[in-house]
């Protein structure tokens, strides 16, 4: 009879062959690392969320442009996407409009300057998740490869006993099953975490989006004002 002591967790990890050892290595490596990706993209998101709101009332609340970009220039807030398009749109539309350029060219140059802060936003908000992506689609094949190697490792001990028991087979099975276990603990956070996050992360894009649209029809009524 197996004794339980023989048979825990900690040294059926011990005594798993090389190969599955490696396996849980790299899925535990897998998991501490997505864990800490989640954790930061939960801070930036919510980070994101609120300064990009936050923005947003006090652009809609200002009479003066002017006086907001300047203090958004010095006081510059780099979680609000929103912020970061006005500051691009804005700066590109005094610099052309100084120029003898007409109302058409400068709101060209304007959108094209937003839609590079809205790319550099879109950047900043999916970092991480094709890595939260990968180990969820991934961990539970690596998990199965060490079950599988597992399993094999049982059935070629067997042909080196006269007689067959559980005694023989049930430790590379255990470990067999470990490795799934971890293999599923590392791919369903993973997996929950990256639906969650791009689906905060489309939220904000599409909010930046409006914000572009709506300031692109402010800048346009001022520099046909000013072309008038």
């Amino acid at each position: 009879m197996v004794e339980a002591s023989s048979m825990s967790i900690v040294s059926l990890i011990m005594n798993a062959t090389i190969v599955v050892k490696l396996v849980m290595a790299l899925l535990i490596v897998a998991s501490l690392m997505s864990w800490y990706m989640i954790a930061g993209r939960f801070r930036v998101l919510g980070r994101a969320h609120r300064a990009g709101r936050a923005f947003e009332e006090r652009f809609w609340s200002s009479d003066d442009l002017a006086s907001l970009y300047n203090h958004c220039r010095q006081n510059a807030n780099q979680d609000s996407g929103t912020e970061a398009i006005f500051r691009a749109g804005f700066q590109e539309f005094v610099r052309l409009s100084k120029s003898t350029r007409g109302a058409a060219a400068v709101m060209d140059g304007s959108q094209r300057a937003m839609r590079v802060a809205l790319q550099r936003e879109q950047t900043r908000l999916t970092r991480h998740l094709p890595f939260l992506a990968t180990v969820g689609s991934t961990s539970p094949y690596v998990g199965l490869f060490g079950t599988v190697w597992g399993i094999m490792h049982s059935f070629m001990a067997l042909a080196n006993v006269k007689q067959a028991s559980l005694s023989v087979v049930a430790p590379g099975i255990a470990e067999a099953l470990i490795a799934t276990a971890i293999g599923l603990f590392a791919a369903i956070p993973a997996v929950m975490a990256y639906n969650r996050f791009s689906a905060q992360s489309d939220a904000l894009l599409t909010e930046n989006e409006m914000f572009a649209e709506e300031f692109s029809s402010v800048l346009h009524r001022q520099a046909h004002g000013r072309e008038g």
